[in-house]
């Protein structure tokens, strides 16, 4: 039975909505869950029915949003790092945290470990296209200074999840740049460009619009640019959402509407509502962790949960130190 540790303190909210989406999750699937925190703060959360299948490792620290993530390998007795080594040790094989992001990646990086053959781990994510799949973005925010062997290797892992994921057989790569051209773009884009040539998934420069219109199922980049690309939808997402509340109640006509739309908006929002995914996998590490985001519901961090538990049954690990193996 697969194993899932989860950093029970680390939320904006406490451990309510992580104990929460935790039962939610068991309810659902057929895994143990490691709850690490405060155990007179999480017993009372926990029905007795899954006790069974729920331990609790306690933790008398939690790493604060404000802190500097470097803090995190001086704070041992802290919920994150007490869950990443449960990882480390084999007694869990993935680990989910709403926590410090930053204190997260460099626990995980550093006590799990990395991959054969990665320099660095990246953040992946999801994005929504218009042909009804989803893109997958690399890097997000792990890595803001990059060499052209980093992207590389993005490359190569983005393609291997895209496979073991998302049940991709044949995904397209693009490089992120400001053209399609491969004269386009900083000195970093052109030197990756010729690297990633050697791929026959890679199809070339694609530009920001190309993530959301379905042109290629894995695009890469740096994490400074990943970031700010992440941070722009979401902002765009919020803005549409709030443009078209603010239109639709100007006139009973339009609500009428906006009625008859209702599956539509509801399909919409599922689409772009970060709920859906749970958080994002770092990709590269030998074991699995999630990020999720430090406003996470119920229902988030239950995807989440879902959403390492897939990764640790597809295997990706392996494919990704096979292909690494293969093009290196």
């Amino acid at each position: 039975m697969i194993t899932i540790a989860i950093d029970a303190m680390g939320g904006d909210f406490g451990p309510y909505p992580i104990i929460e989406g935790t039962i939610l999750a068991l309810k659902e699937k057929d895994f143990k869950a490691i709850l690490v925190g405060d155990k007179d703060r999480i017993l009372p959360l926990m029905p007795d029915i899954f006790r069974d299948r729920v331990y609790i490792v306690e933790a008398h620290d939690v790493i604060d949003m404000s802190d500097p993530a470097t803090d995190a390998f001086k704070r041992k007795d802290s919920s994150i790092y007490k869950a990443v080594d449960l990882v480390r040790n084999k007694e869990a094989d993935a680990v989910v945290s709403a926590g410090h992001s930053g204190a997260t990646m460099s626990l995980a990086t550093l006590r799990i470990g990395r991959l054969k053959n990665v320099s660095r781990p990246a953040i992946a994510t999801l994005m929504p296209t218009s042909k009804n799949k989803k893109s997958l973005v690399l890097d997000v925010g792990a890595n803001v200074d990059c060499k052209p062997e980093h992207l590389f290797e993005f490359a190569v892992m983005g393609e291997a999840y895209a496979k073991a994921i998302l049940k991709n057989t044949n995904p397209k790569v693009g490089l992120l740049s400001n053209g399609e051209e491969k004269t386009k773009g900083n000195e970093l884009t052109k030197q990756t460009f010729k690297l990633m040539q050697k791929l026959p998934s890679f199809v070339g420069n694609v530009e920001g619009n190309n993530i959301f219109d379905g042109t290629v199922d894995v695009v890469v980049c740096d994490g400074f640019t990943g970031n700010i690309v992440l941070k722009t939808a979401e902002g765009v997402a919020q803005t549409i959402g709030s443009f078209m509340k603010y239109n639709i109640k100007k006139s009973p006509i339009r609500m009428a509407g906006a009625l008859l739309m209702k599956k539509v908006f509801r399909a919409l929002k599922k689409e772009i509502d970060y709920s859906e995914y749970g958080g994002a996998p770092l990709i590269g590490i030998n074991g699995c962790t999630i990020i999720s985001h430090g406003k996470s519901t119920p229902k988030a961090i239950k995807n989440a949960i879902f959403q390492a538990i897939r990764y640790v049954e597809s295997g990706v690990n392996e494919s990704i130190e096979n292909r690494l193996q293969e093009v290196l």
